[in-house]
């Protein structure tokens, strides 16, 4: 993969017809986790031992901006306050594409007295999420 601009790496979020991109994202970041089972015991000489395939895997969105398109703003606060997983894909140019079922799990805004109102928000996986590589 060589270098690429930020703003090219995309959250999207479905929206009936389609996936509606979620705007005014500054910063995007996606992580994918997996939480090893640890089998050590007194036969392990010494060594931590993990088990091969099991824990739980995780992916995780989060994001940062400013308000610039109400259609997508309310798809996100909607998510949220209903509680329900949205389809929604995440986009890393000459990477791949992740898409599958995320719940919003935190959305906070922000804004001081002399600058612009900022969101933040993070997204958690909520089944198995797919990968397409580019």
């Amino acid at each position: 993969m060589s270098a690429q601009r930020g703003s090219q790496m995309l959250l999207k979020i479905k929206d009936g017809a389609g996936y509606a991109t979620v705007a005014g994202l500054r910063t995007k970041t996606l992580r994918l986790n997996a939480r090893p089972v640890d089998v050590t015991d007194t036969a392990s000489q010494g060594w931590k031992e993990l088990l091969p395939g099991a824990g739980i895997r995780t992916a995780e969105i989060s994001g940062t901006g400013v308000f610039r398109d109400a259609g997508s703003d309310a798809l996100i606060r909607t998510a949220f306050f209903e509680q329900a997983a949205q389809d929604c894909q995440f986009v890393i140019p000459d990477f791949g594409t992740i898409t599958g079922a995320f719940l919003v799990t935190g959305l906070s805004y922000a804004g001081s007295y002399n600058g612009e109102a900022q969101f933040e928000l993070s997204l958690s996986s909520a089944g198995v999420p797919d990968f397409a590589p580019l």
